[in-house]
């Protein structure tokens, strides 16, 4: 493996570039969980809806898993109405002759690429460091994060690559493709992006501290089927959800953008709605009736003849950020939300059934012991963390 091979001085300029991406080639994929879990995403509130929860992953989640040190958090990628040539990009990422680039581009469909095996070549005998280090970057965004044709990457990345050595950060594209794609896997049954998230241990404020790299090595069960992550995410209540995420702290919580009554992400294909108001005791806060009017309209792809003036519509609206302070009172859904959520149509996704229910720790076959281990350690860490809190506060 080449990041294997790499010196240390190399992965450290990695990791100053372009944070914790080389740990997702180490994260194992559950293609049964995937399977499962792509049957309850709902398109119209661009979440997933379980049993009687919401869970969807936020921006604020993508951030700290990512780790990206050099990136502004409200500088996003923007599709500019002139992109140069593809060639000039490979160009300039790759240090690469345009006689030798030409050579490479490829067609697949309507779409403009270059193999992974030219790169690959490329991060093996590139003289400069810096270089082979942006293209193993690039190739991690390409062919994992936003893949188009199996073994290439895809020309609309190029320009994403260049605009993150200017500051932008790479999340919201991210979240919106992986929205976009859950989208396209529920209507044609295929997709490309996934999330997943597992309990970990809480050493936040441990030096050099990644959840995304604790993520890729903690053993999980792998052989449930797909059948059974159906029945137990069918089934899947208030109390069986770990709501934050154990390594995420949140202080403030963007909700909004501009005069949208939610979050605008735009993609490296097309924007879609994002609301994190539906989520909000993923941040610790108390769930109310979020707005969601309009989520639905806001995606579409980078065709067309409108499509510009409405993509200047939701970068004006970026520069308008509102945040709110998280807040944690007594119950953690208010009365109007449970009614709310109870009367509200969903996309056509799998209901919850009382029929042949099992407890959560009969499909996952975790030991009693083992639970309460967990469960013993959880409190202890969770009262140290909040301990350490309030120091820093």
């Amino acid at each position: 493996m080449i990041w294997d091979q790499w010196s240390d001085e190399t992965k450290s300029l990695f990791y100053h570039n372009y944070g914790d991406l080389p740990y997702l080639l180490d994260v194992k994929v559950d293609e049964q969980l995937f399977r499962a879990i792509t049957q309850y995403w709902n398109p119209t509130y661009s979440c997933f809806t379980f049993g009687g929860v919401d869970l969807v992953p936020t921006i604020e989640e993508y951030t700290a898993l990512l780790h990206c040190p050099r990136v502004r958090v409200d500088k996003i990628y923007l599709r500019a109405a002139y992109v140069p040539s593809f060639w000039k990009k490979l160009m300039s990422i790759t240090g690469m002759s345009e006689q030798w680039i030409i050579s490479k581009i490829k067609q697949k469909g309507e779409c403009k690429c270059i193999p992974w095996r030219n790169l690959r070549d490329l991060i093996l005998a590139h003289p400069d460091m810096s270089k082979r280090v942006d293209v193993f970057a690039l190739s991690i965004y390409g062919l994992m994060l936003f893949p188009r044709a199996l073994g290439y990457v895809d020309e609309a990345v190029t320009d994403f690559f260049d605009r993150l050595s200017k500051g932008a950060t790479p999340v919201p594209a991210i979240l919106a493709e992986t929205f976009r794609s859950l989208n396209t896997c529920r209507r044609f049954g295929e997709g490309i992006h996934f999330w997943r998230v597992d309990k970990i241990s809480y050493r936040v404020f441990t030096d050099n501290y990644s959840p995304l790299k604790e993520i890729a090595a903690t053993p999980r069960k792998d052989d449930m089927s797909e059948e059974n992550w159906m029945a137990l995410l069918q089934n899947l209540q208030e109390k069986d959800i770990e709501w934050r995420a154990p390594w995420f702290v949140p202080n403030e919580i963007l909700f909004r953008y501009g005069s949208f009554d939610w979050v605008p992400l735009l993609g490296i294909w097309g924007p879609v709605g994002y609301a994190p108001l539906l989520v909000l005791r993923q941040y610790r806060s108390r769930q109310f009736i979020p707005v969601t009017h309009g989520l639905t309209q806001c995606e579409f792809s980078f065709k067309g003849d409108n499509y510009k003036k409405r993509i200047k519509e939701i970068s004006t609206a970026w520069n308008q950020t509102r945040r709110m302070k998280k807040l944690t009172v007594g119950s953690m859904t208010t009365p109007e939300y449970s009614g709310w959520f109870s009367n509200r149509i969903n996309d056509n996704i799998p209901r919850p059934s009382l029929k042949d229910v099992r407890p959560m720790e009969k499909y996952l076959q975790v030991a009693l012991s083992e639970l309460e281990i967990i469960k013993q350690d959880f409190e202890k860490r969770n009262r140290e963390l909040e301990k350490r809190i309030e120091q820093l506060e």
